[in-house]
């Protein structure tokens, strides 16, 4: 089996960066879906459904065990790395765009404010929920498993 990606050379990375896209192109006509408009900035934004840094992971990793085994050290430690990414986007960066929604309604809301902060918008969707995580776990994961059995 030739192991050659098909964008970059690298079929690991080429998973990954597939699963990303797709995770983004989901991500983007979900949006479209539920606020009925297009917003192209969802195609390379952070956080809602599903996520896209699980994705990228994901495939890599599962690409890694296909490719190199499951009891490869390369494996145990992209999967690591892999917790550690989902885990921080539902926690550490989740926190983050909680902060920036209150901190968003102070500057609103706090009259003696300059007006130069109170222009200023704070990223509040840089996290994601459990189920946001899993669903792009789930797709890395399956593009990771089958991308080098098919191609």
């Amino acid at each position: 089996m030739d192991h050659t990606g098909f964008l970059v050379g690298n079929l690991t990375l080429d998973l990954a960066i597939f699963a990303w896209f797709v995770a983004q192109v989901i991500k983007t006509v979900l949006h479209f879906v539920v606020n009925r408009n297009l917003d192209l900035k969802r195609m390379v934004g952070s956080g809602d459904m599903p996520s896209s840094h699980s994705a990228f992971v994901c495939a890599a990793t599962m690409s890694i065990g296909q490719v190199c085994g499951w009891r490869d050290p390369m494996f145990s430690l992209s999967a690591a790395m892999a917790l550690v990414v989902m885990y921080d986007a539902c926690n550490v960066r989740r926190c983050a765009g909680e902060q920036a929604k209150v901190l968003n309604y102070v500057i609103e809301h706090w009259k003696d404010m300059p007006e130069e902060m109170k222009r200023k918008r704070l990223n509040e969707n840089l996290g994601h929920t459990l189920p946001q995580v899993i669903a792009g776990a789930v797709l890395g994961s399956v593009i990771g498993l089958a991308g080098p059995v098919i191609l």
